[in-house]
């Protein structure tokens, strides 16, 4: 008899992260109920909440960031870096891992070099459309690279899509809108604007929106305003923002059930959200990440020239914008459709399978992976 898989899967930090991180291990699982998988991330990440909340053990290592100048904290970076691989080859060592899975960030580094150490097959998922520095380490020892974009660099990747949870991967927009409107509180037929600027929130995006909450009450528009954690927008006395026809949560753990609520969504195009939104057939405007390596603008390309989605600058996302541009399309129930169908047209909903069985695959445990494209 064949003994189960024991994988170890290594990630962390935002929901960009940890849900693609996730969804690969529930496709592990669905292809075996009896494999083993331990998750490793830092203590002070969403994953320590996230990751528990799906049903997987998780094991902790130090975050070890590069300092950005000279400092005391640049000298003592070998030794915590040593230390940390250190750590993660313990757990390794613990689990008796067959197999390593990295989706990217701090902690994945110190765990793709503890198994090229221990000759363990390396498995790397890059979401996003620029690779982070973790993923481009691991896919220079890797067995398989996905990734959810074209142009990632990665040596040997294969675009497979983005890995979500079935939840989300299964949703039907159309079937699911009237209970989802229900539940997150939008009533009658008014256009419903949902607007996140992703889990750790968007301050700029959020003083957009506060600032002109006014004209969307006046055009009749819902709002449903998902902060982010610790991001509350106050009023003028300090407390929590509050008009008629407008919600604010700091998150919503169903984002299927925003999806098919909002006739509009503004948000970050993070990796996650822009491939959740094609799956979804959800419009959208795109409001990018202004620092970092530009990987947002990238990551909403392919979706705006398609038509699912418009695509604004930080600094030009203002209530001038709102006036102009927001306001005229969600009352546009006809562009608003066409924006969806192209949007849905981008999707693809298969790629935890994808990516579970190429790990199974190269372990001898299947039949080699395929890639649908849900929207041809």
């Amino acid at each position: 008899m064949t003994e189960p898989l024991r994988v170890v899967i290594a990630g962390g930090g935002t929901a960009g992260h940890i849900t693609p991180m996730i969804a690969i291990a529930d496709a592990l699982r669905d292809a075996d109920p009896d494999t083993a998988i331990t998750a490793v991330g830092t203590a002070n990440g969403l994953e320590t909440r996230l990751v528990p909340e799906a049903g997987y053990e998780l094991r902790t290592i130090a975050k070890v960031p590069m300092p950005r100048r000279p400092s005391l904290d640049l000298l003592k970076l070998p030794f915590r870096f040593r230390a940390a691989i250190k750590a993660a080859g313990a757990i390794l060592d613990d689990t008796h891992a067959q197999a390593v899975l990295g989706v990217g960030g701090y902690v994945c580094t110190p765990v793709y070099l503890a198994a090229k150490k221990r000759k363990l097959p390396i498995f790397v998922h890059e979401a996003n459309a620029r690779a982070g520095l973790a993923n481009k380490v691991g896919a220079r020892y890797a067995a398989g690279v996905g990734a959810a974009f074209s142009g990632t660099g990665l040596r040997g990747a294969r675009v497979v899509g983005m890995p979500m949870r079935g939840f989300v991967a299964t949703m039907d927009r159309a079937a699911q809108r009237e209970e989802a409107r229900r539940a997150l509180g939008f009533t009658g037929d008014a256009p419903a604007l949902v607007v996140t600027g992703g889990s750790s929130g968007a301050a700029s995006i959020n003083a957009t929106i506060a600032a002109g909450l006014g004209m969307l009450a006046d055009a009749g528009v819902q709002v449903l305003h998902i902060t982010g954690r610790g991001k509350a927008v106050p009023d003028a006395a300090g407390n929590p923002l509050a008009a008629d026809g407008y919600r604010q949560v700091e998150y919503v753990d169903s984002m299927d059930q925003a999806y098919a609520a909002a006739d509009l969504m503004v948000a970050r195009s993070g990796a996650g959200t822009v491939c959740e939104l094609a799956v979804a057939g959800t419009p959208s405007v795109l409001v990018p990440l202004p620092i970092g390596n530009g990987e947002q603008r990238l990551n909403a390309a392919d979706l705006v020239a398609a038509g699912g989605a418009l695509v604004v600058d930080d600094a030009d996302f203002t209530t001038g914008y709102l006036a102009t541009t927001l306001l005229p399309l969600l009352k546009d129930r006809q562009a608003l459709t066409a924006m969806g169908a192209a949007a849905k047209a981008q999707g693809r909903n298969d790629a935890a399978a994808v990516m579970a069985a190429m790990i199974r695959e190269s372990l001898g445990r299947g039949t080699p992976p395929q890639t649908t494209n849900t929207g041809s």
